[in-house]
């Protein structure tokens, strides 16, 4: 890789004075020893049953702590109600509605035991699966805690999805019962989620009870001998059931991954070693204080929803906000206006509703206090450095450190990531830092050898740990084939990523992403972020197309920053400063101005249809699409661009 095509990214510039011996210290103790390591940090669980071996490693199955007993309810909930920590506030939920409530850990204790028993009464038992198709609400972690509890596996189907997709998952899993809502409120509108479940389940033959939250307070169709109210299922309902203690590999959940590149996997989470992770990676990378109000904004319907909405943080027994609607609505400071309100000390969020919000000007957090942040964090996607300046500059004031995580669906928790309560690595923007304590990470060219420092190559994990999912459900054979055939003995998250002259790590996006212009591998991330590099651009995505000359020629669709006008002016001053920043090879064949761009409701870059728009080609499956209009307005935009030049 030559100077120019690094030059995007700032290698050198750093933020905050390194504070890392310990965590190198410790990083390479884990790596020595990593089943001491990791035995260690389980301990500080509370365990029914120690276990046998801290870990069974049959290429590629790991089984972690074989023979520990574990519940999950029982360590986020029960192991507080003989402290202090029971009267803690838990949940500080909001609604988009402006309903307010809040639950302490013991509120949220008795109302977790009341419903566990209200599914035991409805036939639900230990090994069987579940679904959930809500809204944020608090009955929603409520009853996924009773579910744990009781030693049922469940499946959570975010609540913007389709009927469709909903009865390919619950078909999958083979769920017994459906947890809905008669309705939710988003951007102003109530979304009927009892009629779309209806409509699912007109497509499947496995679940045999329907229980269903009243929310919205609206006309629905309950039907006989199937559907129960959540408020009757509970009358009556014991004030304690007995924990389950489950084998450390029992089956939490299944989660669908979003369907960006093909049809959802499956991907199943044991328990004990799933719990492990989440408690040791939220409590390094957010360093949570008693005092602490920690805000992830993620809908429990992704995986960090699961990892660092409900689970990690509880296992930390820390206070968390919750929240119901939109992060713009009704307008794009409605965050803003939230972290000032509730004192939010730490915030993770996405580089997409950061550079979302970010095309709105300083002005508007600006109106708002937010000095009571001292942590942010970024999930999702890799955040381009004109991005993370702006959240470090506008909403931290300069004073937060800023957590950039990598990990997946996959991983269950974080993998690369600074982490302040080990001690603070400098900061680089852009870059995820160094993997986490206990993960061996690499970065390897097609054979599998060891790049170079400043090398483009895959991304791969080279031993075990514990947040590691199962398998995928129903399809161990797939499993095998897609994350550990590329390279045998290793782990293949499908991410490209190249390690800096300091070790840092810096992601470039997922290798079915990598454009081959020429002859040169140019990862989509390294051109997004060259053009939001510009004042003029707030977001950007990037696709290939076949070129006869080329192999494959640069397409970008742009958003403009607010106040900003599209023009050929600017499309020729924009291509110029994407070839200064990368070089000749990067410089882009087309550019298109958008309003929006098509993006999966978890707030990703649907890059696989941007790239068959681009190309004209079928789209594929967009049932995890936000707005189906974005990609009519790029087909638009391309057709009137190419009409103009014809004319």
């Amino acid at each position: 890789m030559s100077d120019s095509e690094l030059s995007s990214l700032p290698f050198n510039e750093r933020y905050f004075q390194d504070s890392s011996s310990n965590y190198h210290k410790i990083r390479n103790s884990a790596l020595d020893n990593p089943e001491t390591f990791w035995s260690n940090i389980a301990k500080e669980l509370s365990w029914f049953r120690d276990w046998d071996e801290v870990l069974d490693w049959k290429l590629p199955f790991a089984k972690w702590f074989t023979g520990g007993k574990i519940n999950a309810s029982f360590n986020c909930l029960d192991r507080y109600m003989g402290s202090e920590l029971k009267n803690k506030i838990a949940y500080i939920w909001e609604g988009e509605n402006g309903d307010k409530r809040t639950l302490t850990y013991l509120q949220l204790f008795e109302q977790v035991n009341h419903f566990a028993d209200a599914l035991l009464k409805l036939g639900v038992k230990k090994g069987d699966r579940i679904a959930f198709y809500m809204p944020m609400v608090p009955e929603f972690p409520i009853a996924i805690l009773a579910a744990t509890r009781i030693g049922v596996t469940f499946t959570v189907v975010f609540s913007g999805f389709s009927a469709s997709a909903l009865a390919d998952r619950i078909n999958d899993s083979q769920a017994k019962l459906v947890i809905t809502s008669d309705g939710g409120f988003r951007r102003g509108k109530i979304l009927k989620l009892k009629d779309i479940v209806d409509e699912a389940l007109d497509k499947t033959s496995s679940v045999e009870k329907v229980i269903v939250l009243k929310r919205a307070n609206i006309e629905i169709n309950m039907t006989e001998n199937r559907d129960v109210w959540w408020h009757d299922s509970i009358k009556n309902t014991r004030d304690f059931v007995e924990p389950e203690q489950l084998e450390s590999d029992h089956p939490l959940y299944i989660l669908y991954t979003s369907g960006t590149t093909g049809k959802p996997k499956g991907v199943l989470h044991g328990t004990g070693g799933y719990l492990t992770y989440v408690y040791a990676t939220t409590k390094w990378v957010f360093d949570i204080q008693n005092d602490d109000i920690y805000w992830c904004p993620a809908d429990i319907g992704w995986v960090t929803g699961h990892s660092y909405f409900i689970f990690g943080p509880l296992l930390q027994g820390a206070t968390s906000i919750m929240y119901e609607g939109a992060p713009d609505y009704p307008n794009p400071e409605r965050l803003w206006e939230m972290i000032d309100k509730y004192k939010v000390s730490i915030f993770y969020f996405t580089p997409t509703g950061i550079r979302a919000l970010m095309k709105h000007g300083d002005e508007l957090p600006k109106k708002h206090n937010l000095n009571s942040l001292r942590l942010l964090g970024t999930v999702g996607e890799p955040i381009n450095p004109a991005a993370w300046k702006w959240y470090y500059d506008v909403i931290g004031n300069k004073k937060c450190p800023i957590v950039d995580t990598w990990w997946q669906t996959e991983t269950g928790g974080i993998m690369l990531s600074a982490s302040p309560h080990l001690g603070l690595v400098s900061l680089k923007p852009g870059s995820a830092t160094f993997p986490l304590p206990g993960i061996d990470a690499d970065i390897v060219d097609e054979q599998g050898n060891s790049m170079k420092f400043g090398e483009k190559g895959f991304l791969v994990i080279k031993k075990p740990w514990p947040g590691m999912f199962l398998t995928l459900y129903n399809d161990s054979e797939r499993y095998k084939q897609v994350y550990w055939e590329k390279f045998p003995g290793y782990y293949y998250p499908g991410d490209y990523a190249i390690r800096d002259h300091d070790g840092y790590f810096w992601l470039l996006g997922r290798a079915d992403e990598v454009l081959n212009v020429a002859g040169h591998r140019l990862g989509t991330i390294e051109i997004e972020d060259a053009m939001v590099e510009h004042a003029a651009v707030a977001e950007a995505a990037v696709a290939g197309k076949p070129d006869e000359i080329k192999g494959e020629s640069i397409v970008v669709f742009a958003i403009l920053q607010k106040g900003n006008n599209p023009s050929t002016k600017l499309r020729v001053e924009l291509r110029n400063h994407v070839r200064s920043v990368l070089g000749p090879v990067a410089t882009p064949e087309e550019i298109y101005f958008v309003n929006m761009l098509p993006k999966t409701r978890s707030g990703k870059i649907m890059r696989r249809v941007v790239k068959a728009v681009a190309s004209g080609k079928d789209i594929g499956d967009v049932t995890t699409l936000e707005d189906g209009a974005s990609v009519d307005e790029i087909k638009r935009t391309i057709d009137e661009f190419r009409q103009s030049v014809e004319d």
